[in-house]
């Protein structure tokens, strides 16, 4: 039975691994193919790199591979390993996949010609929302713009969701001064499309999913959710229709964007642990995290 489960367990990872290695390509073929010819800064590293190789020349992909590993670096010293580790195989794998998709994307544009600028950002919407929504299923990151919003939500004490929405206006108005403003149109739409995408097809149509949670390491669990989501929850207590026993049951609130991860860290801590997940449409009040649309 262990066998099983380990072996169960070593799938998931492996699928997991496939997920991400898929929605790391799409989304480095993304960037080859349609933002970095047509200078749209989006955020992260890779935004950045159009902005740097507008103003002083400097080679995009080298700006990532450097920007990408001091960013690593500077992750481990500042957030430690525990929260560094699910950025190491993106850190690593995203700049190689910049290179190697390189030549696929010049195949394709000899092919592939866009002239209404609208479509082309519409396509770009669809592969930047695919490929995001694919690595967050996967429960792994890309690193760059994830290490910086985590960096301000540790020093600066904001929220994650308001790091991420800050860093992320500050790069493409960064780039709006550098290309000029229909550039930050282009990029708000192509951000605007993807989240769609991401919520509403490959994750969920809520913003938010609801666990309920009955576990005999409660205590485990409760400090999951304060301590690593920075959330809150609500326990009470609860009878087995069956058992008649008394129990606990925890209530939590998470972004839809985090549920797999929650999952699987649930499952972790107690893989006999009886949860249901539904999804959330409005959430008002408590304490949570605020899932907003910047990624």
């Amino acid at each position: 039975m262990a066998e099983k489960n380990e072996l169960k367990e070593y799938m998931s990872i492996v699928f997991r691994g496939l997920i991400f290695t898929f929605g790391v390509f799409l989304l480095a073929l993304n960037y080859n193919l349609f933002l970095l010819p047509n200078k749209i800064v989006l955020g992260g590293t890779s935004g950045l790199a159009i902005v740097f190789d507008t103003l002083l020349g400097i080679d995009p992909e080298l700006f990532i591979y450097v920007s990408s590993g001091i960013l690593l670096i500077i992750s481990f010293i500042f957030l430690g390993f525990k929260v560094t580790k699910n950025t190491i195989l993106g850190t690593l794998l995203y700049p190689l996949m910049i290179t190697y998709t390189a030549p696929i994307a010049t195949v394709i544009s000899k092919h592939l010609v866009i002239e209404e600028m609208l479509l082309l950002v519409l396509i770009s919407g669809v592969f930047y929302g695919i490929s995001n929504g694919l690595i967050y299923k996967s429960g792994f990151t890309t690193g760059g713009s994830d290490v910086i919003m985590q960096l301000m939500s540790k020093y600066l004490k904001l929220p994650e969701g308001k790091a991420n929405l800050i860093s992320g206006v500050i790069i493409i108005a960064i780039g709006g001064i550098a290309l000029g403003l229909i550039q930050v149109i282009y990029a708000v739409l192509i951000t605007y499309i993807s989240t769609i995408l991401i919520d509403k097809i490959l994750i969920g149509i809520s913003e938010s999913k609801v666990f309920y949670i009955y576990t005999k390491k409660s205590k485990e669990i409760k400090k999951l959710i304060i301590d690593d989501l920075k959330t809150g929850y609500t326990s009470f207590p609860t009878i087995g229709g069956y058992s008649h026993s008394k129990g606990e049951m925890i209530m939590c609130v998470v972004n839809t964007r985090d549920y797999y991860l929650v999952k699987e860290a649930v499952l972790n801590i107690d893989k006999d642990a009886f949860f249901v997940i539904n999804d959330c449409y409005e959430v008002n009040g408590g304490v949570k995290k605020k899932n907003l649309p910047f990624i």
